[in-house]
């Protein structure tokens, strides 16, 4: 942990950011505000009327034409997966982009279009690492002038006019930006965008970028996190996830790697603290993501939380939560500003979950964890030329809301036999605790890269102090090989097995196999847990196994979190669903039928004393945006 903040400097930061106490019943930005809580204090939807919920509109993605008409040509190349955007809305106006990368504003009451504006992104071809996918876009308002920032995939930051739907032509090159140019290297934008919105605070727009995890090289894009002014484009500063000659963790990066590693990007969602003045950055896995030879020592700020003064970028603080990764344990999801009280004590934090299944909790300030985490002794590697870290942190409290390791504790168990046939199946791969890293016969990793948690992230509830955090199961096989060809340089990647089976088509381990867990971060313990969703419980029924009850589906979107409940969509069992959860308990009060698989985090936003839910759904060549309230 690293810190070069003091209180007093603190206080000295001016701060500059969009009032909601006039605007309440806005969702004005991607977690409902800045700090990413997904929280609203609306209470008109709650458990005695929630059943009434009902479509009022629904909006289909202007994109679905382009993919039918690729499709007419033979081009079924161009079409994106799941759209995955949540809107925003701020005086009665929904922004939204879609997977291709326009932006459309529309009528929140009514859901009629209003404006649309075309990138065109989607031209340059598909997309570095997820393909055709974004998330969603930022709003700012200052001296009567109102801009939608959105970065695209083609690596453009755009600045929109909120009102008209046209590029300011006074910001940058006539209301655009190349993201590619100014990162100190030649950018192949194949390989570099971006998926998450611009984080918008103190009159600066923060960008971040994703980079492809499958590298044809040891050198890739770097993963540098940049500001610009929201008025002129201009550059206000970078902070370097890979610090340069004569930079604080330079050392970090042994013979010289630091000047051709890349990646150790912060793809997900980032998150301020408006009147701290403070900017929250979770960053990923340098190149490559399973093999770290070529980039010897702890390889700062890989898989950190970084704190960053936001009017010039200034590291403030910064903790570490895998030493030299090899996992690809990148830090998936918005950090959490929440507001505790510990041993008496109340604490500015901030939360950060991760696919380890840890939630890590810091005063927010200073950087100080507001429970130990221990170093502790992990497996080292036996692959030619990899050094790992002899230890990695371990958070004390909270406990980890995902089982973790291959072990007793985790195997299947339904049957003595099924237990066997599972211990038969792993004993053709390394297997172990936590950390246990890849090999050249194969290591199974658990929880694998998809989480534990994921980017859809966690919600928080500042009455109760209780945390929500959808998660899901899931082991892997990391199987090592040596490169050859093009990418020989690489020395090894990832290649052979993949994964592991369970016995007779069941999950290798125990169930829930996707979970909801209320923690509470006053105390630091589980107020709950739930299983998330049926998941394959009638299919083992059917082999003759004792109901075992809901044991979970992996498929899960972000919670949302109101005054009254928590909603949070699923795909499960052939039903798309939004479900309404008690807070206080778990238990499930209402399923609403959606029509397409849930995609995107849901949100909600009242407009002439009427609360509306509003959730992407489906992909390819039907998105769409539904809307949901009482009559």
């Amino acid at each position: 942990m690293h810190s070069r903040l003091s209180f007093s400097s603190v206080l000295a930061i001016i701060t500059w950011s969009v009032s909601l106490s006039s605007t309440a019943a806005d969702w004005p930005s991607y977690g409902g505000d800045n700090g990413s809580q997904k929280y609203s204090a609306l209470d008109q939807i709650n458990a005695l009327n929630v059943s009434n919920l009902e479509s009022v509109w629904a909006w289909d993605s202007v994109d679905n034409a382009t993919v039918a008409d690729n499709l007419a040509r033979g081009d079924n190349r161009a079409s994106p997966a799941g759209y995955k955007a949540t809107p925003i809305v701020v005086d009665a106006t929904m922004y939204v982009p879609t997977s291709f990368g326009r932006i459309v504003a529309l009528d929140a009451v009514s859901g009629q279009q209003k404006w649309i504006f075309d990138t065109r992104a989607w031209e340059a071809g598909r997309p570095a690492n997820l393909g055709y996918n974004t998330r969603g876009v930022a709003y700012w308002e200052a001296a009567g002038e109102q801009r939608i920032f959105f970065a695209t995939n083609d690596s453009t930051l755009w600045s929109i006019d909120a009102v008209t739907g046209q590029p300011d032509t006074g910001f940058a090159n006539n209301g655009r930006i190349d993201l590619s140019l100014g990162l100190g290297r030649e950018i192949d934008k194949s390989q570099y965008g971006v998926v998450s919105p611009p984080l918008v605070t103190n009159n600066r727009v923060v960008v971040n970028s994703i980079v492809n995890d499958g590298p044809s090289g040891k050198e890739m894009p770097p993963g540098h996190v940049r500001a610009f002014n929201p008025l002129t484009g201009e550059q206000e500063w970078m902070f370097k996830t890979i610090p340069q000659a004569g930079e604080f963790g330079n050392e970090s990066w042994e013979d010289g790697s630091w000047e051709y590693s890349g990646n150790t990007n912060s793809w997900t969602i980032m998150s301020a603290d408006d009147e701290l003045g403070i900017v929250y950055i979770p960053i990923g896995t340098p190149t490559n993501d399973w093999f770290g030879g070529l980039r010897k020592g702890d390889n700062l700020f890989a898989e950190s939380l970084v704190a960053v003064r936001a009017e010039d970028g200034e590291l403030l603080w910064h903790f570490q939560m895998v030493h030299h990764g090899v996992w690809d344990y990148d830090l998936p999801a918005a950090p959490t500003l929440v507001d505790i009280t510990v041993d008496g004590r109340p604490i500015k934090a901030v939360a950060a979950i991760s696919k380890q299944g840890f939630t890590y909790v810091f005063d927010r300030i200073s950087g100080e964890p507001v429970w130990p985490i221990e170093e502790r002794a992990v497996p080292q590697s036996t692959v030619p030329g990899e050094v790992l870290s002899p230890t990695q942190p371990f958070p004390t409290m909270p406990p980890p809301f995902e089982p973790q390791g291959i072990s007793d504790e985790t195997l299947v168990d339904f049957t003595a036999e099924l237990r066997q046939q599972a211990l038969q199946n792993i004993e053709a791969f390394d297997y172990g605790p936590l950390f246990t890293p890849p090999s050249l016969r194969g290591a199974i990793q658990f929880p694998g890269w998809a989480g534990g948690g994921e980017w859809h992230g966690a919600a928080f509830d500042p009455d109760t102090g209780l945390y929500y955090v959808p998660s899901a199961s899931g082991p892997i096989v990391v199987q090592l090989r040596e490169a050859r060809g093009e990418r020989s340089e690489l020395e090894y990647i990832r290649g052979g097995a993949r994964s592991v089976d369970g016995p007779q088509g069941l999950p290798l381990t125990k169930p829930p196999y996707s979970r909801i867990t209320a923690i509470n971060l006053n105390t630091g313990e589980h107020e709950w847990m739930v299983p998330h969703g049926e998941g394959i419980r009638q299919q083992i029924i059917d082999m003759g196994i004792l109901d075992p009850g809901p044991v979970g589906s992996p498929s899960r979107t972000g919670p949302l979190l109101t005054k009254t409940l928590l909603f949070i969509a699923q795909s499960d069992g052939g039903r798309n669903l939004l479900r309404a959860f008690d807070k206080a308990t778990g238990e499930i009060i209402h399923e609403e039928e959606l029509p397409l698989p849930p995609q995107g985090t849901p949100m909600t936003y009242m407009v002439e004393d009427r609360q509306f839910i509003s959730i992407a759904v489906g992909g390819g060549g039907d998105s769409r945006l539904v809307t949901l309230a009482l009559p």
